[in-house]
């Protein structure tokens, strides 16, 4: 890193990123109805690893520390901590990954909260129509209300059966399989319920609103 604090690489992660949004990198025009008989979404290849994306900073958050707060335009505000977390309701769901930069990991095992209880704890009110993730890097990214509250999402603590660890998001982070996974947020810190919606970190350098990748909703 240019930096001891990372603003090097990410400065240039940042140019790079939105050259390839001004490019339209790995834009086929070939959009494909989602569950036809495909997993790979075009302009997508599977990986089977697991590559480490991020903005130069991988937050080092003690468990015993760790907080997420849920606010904003819900009736019941609250802040769980890592032991509230984990006594809450607990599932494990298996989904694919599709990475805005080009690749796609089959068959993936998460355990933690399910969003449909955390809806049901945060009960958003009736003007509630997006969220915004915030992060412990200083990260966000929007989503509708509607994407969040799909049968599929959760909010992540392990994978593969092992704690999720730092690289890829840990303590807690957001998993929105049906979207490209930026806005699967990482190390999840808020949840925030508004009215109107308000672009994310990526969504106002040049990356789509909503980013589903069978449609290639990678740049606006």
């Amino acid at each position: 890193m240019a930096d001891d604090d990372g603003s090097g690489f990410r400065d240039k992660l940042i140019r790079r990123k939105e050259e390839w949004a001004r490019e339209g990198r790995l834009l086929t025009g070939k959009p494909t109805v989602a569950g036809a008989g495909e997993r790979l979404p075009p302009g997508q290849r599977e990986v089977k690893n697991w590559p480490v994306l991020d903005l130069g900073v991988q937050p080092d958050i003690d468990r015993t520390r760790w907080k997420l707060t849920v606010d904003g335009a819900v009736r019941n505000p609250f802040v769980w901590d890592w032991q509230s977390f984990l006594a809450q309701p607990q599932v494990t769901m298996t989904s694919n990954i599709h990475c805005v930069t080009g690749w796609s990991r089959f068959d993936n095992a998460w355990t933690g909260v399910h969003v449909e209880h955390l809806l049901s704890v945060a009960d958003p009110k009736s003007e509630a129509r997006h969220c915004v993730f915030h992060s412990h890097d200083g990260y966000t990214t929007n989503v509708r209300l509607d994407h969040f509250a799909d049968l599929d999402v959760m909010l992540a603590h392990s994978w593969a059966g092992e704690p999720l660890t730092r690289e890829h998001g840990g303590p807690v982070r957001v998993v929105i399989p049906k979207w490209y996974f930026w806005k699967s947020a990482k190390w999840v810190r808020r949840i925030e319920f508004l009215a109107a919606d308000r672009p994310g970190f990526w969504e106002v350098r040049g990356y789509h609103n909503e980013g589903d990748p069978w449609n290639e909703d990678r740049y606006s």
